[in-house]
């Protein structure tokens, strides 16, 4: 447990984390309720004494610590409002507050960021969501150590085996998307995807070859471009990809976002979304329905995953861990404007 000093009063989080039980039957044990099993309640005891937690007189509140952190990759993306909207929703439901923060989660190959994890047990968290998070070894095993229970939204990697996490249908996406460029009459299809160790854009890339297989048609290697999930970043592939010798007749990009980069290339060269070039999205956020033409796209249920995350996270802050670690929900095939049958 991290205290500032002899005067930090543990929380009752703390305390029931200590103790191996929930928050709620901590505070049965503080305020001396009788409905407590006398195991649990002399482990409760035993913490409170140990860790110096001061009993307030009998028949004042003690209140039950009712606050969740959320962690985000960033503020500023309309990927992230959805997840928050299905956070939010969950935790309302929930008697919950939500903190959100942003940037912890991106610290691939340097040590764990120590003050802002200890900076969440301080303030008494009952439990944290990391959303695209890519966690080190040491940030995992300072979670456990300090028995903070943590769920992840949609991992960058895959995390260790026991580790709660929800996410999407990627690889069925990835399929649904490709097959219905295939089955619009499209040969020379290319893939745009994000950060190539990313778990999610591999498994889209999996669902993508797939398709093409299973349809016949031979994967061409240089119709495979990568680049971070960027507008700027899409569009400079999608330039690349416009300009070899045969280029392709219809495009799966990674996300939306990336999406809208593969417009600005097309636009570029002169070319006309669906007339001259294809496209398919995926996440289905707003600026899909605002592009110009409206984009196809595989949606992703960001709100659905992150509400899911909320209610796992209460399980196990309950003490309740799921016999499943990792949950997935479905995606579905949105199509809008940007695909049409390639030109004859």
């Amino acid at each position: 447990m991290v205290r500032t000093g002899a005067a930090a009063r543990p929380t009752l989080a703390v305390i029931a984390r200590e103790a191996r039980v929930s928050v709620p039957t901590a505070s049965k044990v503080v305020n001396g309720r009788e409905d407590v099993a006398p195991e649990t309640r002399r482990r409760v005891t035993e913490v409170l004494d140990r860790l110096g937690y001061v009993r307030r007189p009998r028949g004042a509140a003690v209140p039950v610590p009712s606050l969740v952190d959320i962690v985000v990759h960033s503020l500023s993306s309309s990927w992230t409002a959805a997840v928050l909207h299905g956070v939010e929703a969950a935790a309302d439901g929930a008697g919950l507050d939500v903190v959100v923060s942003a940037g912890l989660a991106r610290s691939r190959g340097c040590g764990p960021d120590r003050g802002r994890l200890q900076r969440l047990a301080l303030r008494g968290t009952a439990g944290v969501i990391f959303s695209m998070a890519e966690l080190t070894r040491s940030q995992y095993a300072w979670l456990e150590q300090h028995r903070i229970p943590f769920v992840l939204i949609d991992p960058v990697v895959e995390p260790p085996p026991r580790v709660i996490s929800v996410g999407a249908d990627n690889v069925g996406g990835g399929t649904s998307a490709t097959g219905h460029l295939l089955a619009l009459g499209h040969r020379r299809i290319a893939f745009i995807g994000g950060h190539r160790h990313a778990l999610c854009g591999r498994d889209r890339l999996e669902g993508h070859r797939s398709a093409l297989a299973e349809a016949g048609v031979p994967n061409r290697q240089a119709y495979e471009r990568y680049g971070r999930f960027s507008t700027a970043e899409a569009r400079d592939r999608a330039l690349e990809l416009l300009d070899l010798p045969e280029p392709p007749t219809a495009v799966f990009v990674c996300s939306d976002t990336m999406a809208l980069g593969v417009y600005e290339a097309a636009a570029a060269r002169g070319l006309r979304i669906p007339d001259d070039l294809s496209v398919v999205g995926f996440d289905d956020l707003p600026e899909a329905r605002w592009a110009t033409p409206a984009l196809t796209t595989v949606r992703q249920p960001l709100s659905d995953m992150s509400a899911t995350g909320l209610r796992l996270l209460v399980r196990l802050m309950e003490g309740d861990r799921p016999d499943t670690a990792f949950t997935e929900l479905p995606t579905r095939l949105i199509v809008r404007a940007s695909t049409a049958p390639p030109r004859p």
